[in-house]
């Protein structure tokens, strides 16, 4: 129990031998997840995106890919992920199209009123107080910009509520109470998506 405890642990902040095994898999084992949430964006054009607890870096690739005209900032709490990142991400950031940068959701040091999208993938559950990073999130968006949200859990799964036991400060968060967070922060226009089959919820809000 005590290995299983530490190696899921990872997932709050990669670090050490059980990080880079937890990171290793991340890309891909969040691909489908992710690429089910890039499909409920609404048609935009940013020139500055940002991806928040950007893990191993799929995620942030996957917008340049589909905004080729926006720089993306990623950004992760974990230097380990900062490192995976850059290197899944290196030949954007030589051609001056990302920025892979450590940081703390809480307190954020972007720049304000820069951003027209910001993402969340798998990473609310360790969020020190939603509202409270919420409003740091509306922060760096412009007026009208996009955050979209995507998580793997309802808040109300089995699975993720057997892991929330084993996960120190892992919190899993239903649609209606991500929802009531986000307009306490401030944004004016939330819509949310459930998953046919799965557990999955995408959250998208509009500052």
């Amino acid at each position: 129990m005590g290995l299983m405890k530490n190696f899921f642990s990872q997932t709050r902040k990669p670090e050490g031998t059980l990080g880079k095994m937890m990171l290793s898999g991340m890309n891909s084992g969040h691909a489908k997840l992710a690429d089910w949430g890039f499909e409920h964006l609404p048609k935009l054009s940013p020139k500055q995106a940002a991806d928040l607890g950007c893990g191993a870096g799929r995620n942030a690739g996957e917008l340049l890919k589909k905004y080729p005209q926006a720089v993306v900032t990623a950004m992760d709490y974990s230097a380990l992920s900062i490192q995976k990142a850059k290197g899944y991400n290196q030949a954007m950031i030589d051609a001056g199209r990302c920025r892979v940068i450590q940081g703390d959701v809480s307190k954020l040091l972007l720049e304000a009123d820069s951003f027209e999208l910001v993402t969340a993938f798998e990473t609310i559950y360790f969020w020190p107080g939603l509202e409270k990073c919420f409003s740091q999130v509306a922060k760096i968006l412009k007026d009208g910009g996009y955050f979209m949200i995507c998580n793997e859990s309802d808040g109300t799964d089995k699975t993720s509520k057997k892991f929330e036991s084993i996960i120190d400060g892992m919190r899993c968060y239903t649609p209606a109470e991500i929802t009531a967070a986000l307009k306490a922060a401030g944004f004016s226009e939330v819509t949310s998506d459930h998953h046919p089959s799965k557990p999955w919820i995408t959250v998208i809000a509009r500052k």
